[in-house]
């Protein structure tokens, strides 16, 4: 009987090695991350509850984890195997490219960056998020739409500018390029884009000018202002999963790259602006936020009533 047990018991482990391989994940985890501000949060989440539902195992201790500098540290090194990279910025600020207005371009460039570091860059989003300056409507009827507008008056205005800037090609070297307007010679102060203080800074009157995401919620709920980029100095910047091939190797990639290709095409622009809006203003819960949206496109099944 002892012998029997232990042969049934042999064979159930191997039934649940191969269920456990069939599921696509095996014994491999994605060890996801990303920037710290609430878009790229809720994305990454996004692509780790999608991969949950395929049956891979997720490690989610990588989201929110810094500026650009760091997470792509901690993608070179290992620490994290995933995340959701802005191809146009990326390219620019993160590998020393250069980026253009289209999409097909910058990750083709991208991926020429990534190609020797052995990461792979797989579909970008439809939608996009840009870096816009951002101002009152007060502070553009005094001074114009256009970013150009800006260059002769840059000491008269205090600039909320990302932490990242006086490093980061699309920023400084941008403004300084392309409008004349230097930031180591203006009213600077250096805050993180695309997050709340920066956008609190604009309200209160602190700063007259801010660099924030072009799809934050804080500028349709304040009726803020978009400087128009006239000299056309930011990249396009879609939505793409940056992933260790180590981690490909690992897992069933065929599924994996589709699981993440099928939520990607689904990112449109104003999908990126509801779900930033409704972590970022209606303070949801980021798991909540994804869940819902995921249901809401067929990716993960509805929740049983």
């Amino acid at each position: 009987m002892r012998k029997l047990r232990m042969l049934a018991l042999g064979a159930s482990m191997l039934a649940l090695a191969l269920s456990a391989c069939s599921m696509g994940g095996g014994g491999t985890t994605v060890k996801i991350g990303s920037d710290g501000f609430d878009e790229a949060r809720v994305v990454a989440e996004i692509y780790a509850q999608a991969l949950e539902a395929a049956g891979f195992t997720v490690n989610r201790d990588g989201i929110g984890l810094g500026a650009r500098a760091v997470t792509k540290a901690a993608l070179e090194s290992g620490q994290i195997n995933l995340k959701p990279e802005y191809i146009g910025s990326g390219l620019v600020a993160g590998y020393g490219g250069e980026a253009t207005n289209e999409g097909d371009t910058n990750l083709q460039r991208l991926q020429e960056k990534l190609t020797p570091l052995n990461i792979t860059a797989l579909d970008y989003t439809p939608g996009q998020d840009t870096n816009a300056f951002v101002v009152t409507q007060a502070t553009a009827d005094q001074y114009g739409t256009k970013l150009s507008d800006y260059g002769e008056v840059e000491n008269e205005l205090n600039w909320g500018l990302a932490t990242d800037c006086p490093t980061n090609p699309v920023c400084a070297d941008a403004l300084r390029t392309a409008y004349g307007i230097d930031p180591d010679e203006a009213n600077v102060t250096l805050l993180a884009a695309c997050d709340t203080p920066m956008a609190d800074a604009l309200k209160s009157g602190t700063i007259d000018v801010a660099e924030l995401c072009s799809t934050q919620p804080d500028i349709i709920v304040n009726g803020w202002v978009r400087l128009e980029d006239d000299q056309k100095t930011q990249p396009a910047d879609h939505i793409a999963p940056l992933v260790r091939n180590d981690l490909l190797a690992a897992v069933d990639r065929t599924k994996f790259e589709k699981t993440l290709n099928d939520v990607s095409a689904l990112i449109d622009t104003d999908t990126l602006g509801q779900l930033y809006y409704e972590v970022n203003i209606e303070k949801k819960d980021l798991g909540v936020v994804a869940g819902e949206w995921l249901r809401s496109v067929g990716i993960i099944a509805p929740t049983a009533s």
